[in-house]
């Protein structure tokens, strides 16, 4: 930096160096995979099974819930279904198939009995009138007989069918009972238990955090202005409250499609290249995601340009400037400038 004998303005040249083009971000750490555990189903919290720190396999039980009115559906059905058994209705089934078997024996035995009034008629023996009566009570045996076979199948598939819908009321039952233990739908770490024994819960209400034990990931808010230029694959330069004056890399993955209405930003996440030794979730984060960068760029401070596309000799000439990359303290000169040109800072 140079600056003029009576030290009323200050002048400097460009100068070759690297400069990137960012954009802001600011944000959060999280564990990859971090999500709250909801309930699926409302009470009283009877029992907590995990602490923070713990690490639980997918399926481990996290709490347990208890619902008195549950738990006496599920013994309810466990009643009809032992009551719907085929084996406890046995009994009428047994009195109906005596039914036919005394069916079957009047209907054989009428037949019988047809058959030799038939043989009397036909050696001219006994009346029209006896013939048919026998006729008449052959056919109604054959009927009757039929119909408590009828009887019999009709009765056999009503318990069938009862015993098939109250055994399958009872696993309903019994699965909506298995809710009532909370679990774990992934391997990870339980981050936080936001709930307490004795608490009320409901399927609206976290019970739990959890996420992946080892693996962590950036969440930055972008705003909508510079979104657009934001892609998968870019380079992001943070820096975290917890280690201030320490600079990590890491590389966006996925930009989030839809905008935050409150806010007027973006979700844009990112995996760490270089991270500290240690992390916790929601650590917050300001970062830079590298939008372009460039070596050896002809180089001045943006407070030296006017107009965004002038600057000022120190022949107090207005010189016009094609630029390039800017950043938040330098921007790149293409045409208008060479390095020994000493341009001068415009008054404030």
């Amino acid at each position: 930096m140079l600056a003029s004998c009576g030290g009323k303005q200050e002048k400097t040249t460009p100068t070759v160096e690297d400069i990137s083009e960012a954009v802001y971000a600011s944000g959060v750490v999280k564990s990859r995979n971090q999500h709250q555990v909801f309930p699926t189903v409302s009470g009283t919290i009877q029992e907590v099974l995990v602490t923070e720190g713990d690490v639980v396999k997918k399926g481990a039980p996290l709490l347990k819930v208890e619902n008195e009115a549950a738990r006496l559906t599920t013994e309810n059905a466990r009643l009809a279904a032992e009551y719907a058994q085929v084996s406890a209705n046995s009994e009428k089934l047994n009195e109906l198939q005596a039914a036919i078997d005394l069916a079957r024996s009047k209907k054989h035995n009428d037949s019988l009995l047809l058959v030799r009034q038939r043989n009397l008629w036909d050696n001219q023996i006994g009346t029209r009138v006896e013939l048919e009566q026998r006729e008449l009570n052959y056919k109604n045996s054959l009927t009757a007989y039929k119909s408590a076979i009828l009887r019999y199948n009709d009765l056999k598939k009503q318990l069938d069918f009862a015993a098939r819908q109250s055994q399958k009321n009872l696993q309903i039952s019994e699965t909506r009972s298995d809710d009532y233990t909370v679990k774990s739908e992934m391997k990870g770490k339980v981050y936080s238990v936001l709930k307490e024994e004795g608490e009320m819960v409901s399927p609206q209400t976290p019970v739990a955090v959890i996420g992946d034990e080892n693996e962590f990931i950036l969440e930055l808010q972008v705003d909508e202005y510079d979104i657009a230029r934001v892609q998968p694959g870019q380079k992001v330069l943070l820096n975290l409250d917890s280690y201030k004056g320490q600079v990590f890399e890491a590389e966006v993955y996925k930009v989030n499609p839809a905008m935050n209405e409150r806010t007027r930003s973006f979700t844009v996440e990112a995996s760490f290249v270089t991270s500290p030794p240690t992390l916790y979730p929601n650590l917050t984060t300001e970062a830079n995601i590298i939008i372009r960068a460039k070596e050896n760029a002809l180089t001045i401070p943006r407070e030296y340009l006017l107009e965004g596309s002038f600057v000022m000799t120190e022949d107090e000439e207005k010189v016009k400037v094609e630029t390039g990359l800017k950043d938040y303290q330098k921007v790149e000169i293409l045409n208008g400038l060479t390095k020994e040109n000493v341009i001068v800072k415009p008054a404030p």
